[in-house]
């Protein structure tokens, strides 16, 4: 871990990021091979995902904005608390736009069902949008010297991130193969959806690196960001068929990212 502690923030970010970006292509490639996911491996799945990403947005997000906000001799509540409800309400706002878009479109249009799936292609792209800006953040805030910032806990968060990438890749590519579309058609939309992840990444850290002064609000921003996806989509859609498997892969995730995040961080 020592020579990836000593790249360039932005270097870090693409790497982590390229990695989330291979989940989704391989969540994508499944459509290669399967026609629908097993509902408990999808559940278990979706579930530690989201206790690794809970986990990751305290530790390694919020803490430490609250801890630079103290440094910064700020109201040591303020700015974390508007970033978490900003970021929070992108997200939020964002998904609520596109479920608007997708009710008129699939009331007026009688492809209904290949629109449907073309607009959930533009959902998860945009979801991922502030995913990749908060892998940019965390590591951009490790390069800026901010406590409480480890590359344990940078390096979680984009892992947690690329977890439940695995099921939205597959969750993109199925309906369109289920549509007529190839099945390289069908894997190369996949795995494009996730192609913003780097480039809001590299956002993300040029955004901490010019303005320290306002990383506290984006270092909250990408935490509300991530709660919102976890309370929005993760836990929603991991306990659609087996309550106790989420819970137990919430749980798993949430203690595995803590004990490396707090232990060797």
């Amino acid at each position: 871990m020592d020579w990836f502690s000593e790249l360039n923030p932005v270097i870090q970010a693409l790497i982590a990021t390229t990695f989330t970006w291979g989940v989704t292509a391989l969540g994508a490639l499944v459509v290669c091979f399967f026609k629908t996911m097993n509902g408990k491996f999808l559940n278990t799945i979706l579930g530690f995902s989201a206790g690794v990403m809970i986990a990751a947005s305290f530790w390694s997000l919020l803490a430490p904005a609250i801890e630079l906000s103290e440094e910064l001799d700020y109201v040591v509540w303020l700015l974390p608390m508007l970033g978490f409800i900003v970021g929070g309400l992108f997200v939020l706002l964002s998904d609520t736009f596109l479920d608007k878009v997708l009710k008129e479109k699939v009331n007026s249009s009688k492809a209904a069902s290949l629109k449907r799936s073309i607009l959930l292609v533009s959902a998860i792209t945009i979801h991922n949008i502030p995913e990749g800006m908060a892998v940019g953040v965390a590591f951009g805030g490790l390069a800026s010297g901010i406590e409480g910032m480890t590359v344990i806990g940078a390096t979680m968060l984009a892992i947690g991130i690329g977890i439940q990438n695995f099921p939205e890749g597959a969750a993109v590519s199925l309906p369109l193969r289920n549509e007529g579309f190839s099945r390289f058609k069908s894997f190369m939309i996949g795995q494009a959806s996730a192609l913003v992840e780097p480039i809001s990444a590299i956002l993300g850290v040029v955004l901490v690196l010019a303005i320290r002064n306002i990383l506290p609000f984006l270092l909250a921003f990408a935490a509300g960001a991530m709660i919102t996806v976890v309370a929005r989509e993760l836990l929603p859609e991991s306990i659609k068929e087996n309550k106790n498997l989420a819970t137990i892969g919430v749980l798993f995730g949430f203690a595995l990212m803590m004990v490396l995040d707090v232990a060797l961080g």
